[in-house]
């Protein structure tokens, strides 16, 4: 089973995708891809080990390449792709090819993932350079994934509408 959650930032896909998760069951693994560059990064990352704290879940740490990831689960948490393709791009990999970020997703060593990723291109506004690249590739890699997926739900104001 392969569920792909979206949304905007702050709209509740992690509490969503846990809940999620959750109810897949098994041994959980919660592979986390924010690299703590700054104190808000930092920030984040607590917040989101607090809201996981209780639950079942092992975490791995996992920054770019996913296919190395040694371990295995019944049931993947990925949080996020979004990050994961920040971190590929602008890493000394300078990985940008869509198929290849969206294979290596795939390739988790799991009977279930659901995997949380961002929905970024939806603002309106004209970014210049590296972000609109970003924000091109992230949107393909999402469109990729989502063929893919049994399910696909956004989340919405904390509502999570199911798409596929």
């Amino acid at each position: 089973m392969f569920i792909l959650i979206t949304g905007g930032s702050g709209s509740g896909k992690s509490e969503f995708a846990e809940k999620t998760a959750a109810e897949l069951g098994g041994d959980m693994l919660y592979v986390a891809t924010m690299k703590p560059y700054d104190e808000e990064c930092v920030k984040r990352i607590e917040r989101h080990r607090k809201m996981r704290s209780g639950k079942g879940f092992r975490t791995a740490e996992c920054y770019e390449s996913l296919s190395s990831l040694e371990e295995r689960a019944d049931t993947m948490l990925l949080e996020c792709v979004s990050n994961l393709t920040a971190n590929l791009m602008f890493s000394d990999k300078k990985e940008t090819d869509p198929h290849k970020i969206s294979a290596d997703v795939l390739s988790l060593k799991c009977k279930s993932l659901v995997a949380v990723t961002n929905e970024i291109s939806s603002d309106g506004i004209n970014y210049d350079g590296d972000t609109k690249e970003y924000i091109r590739i992230l949107g393909e890699i999402n469109s990729l994934l989502a063929k893919k997926a049994d399910r696909v739900y956004e989340v919405v104001y904390g509502i999570p509408v199911r798409i596929k």
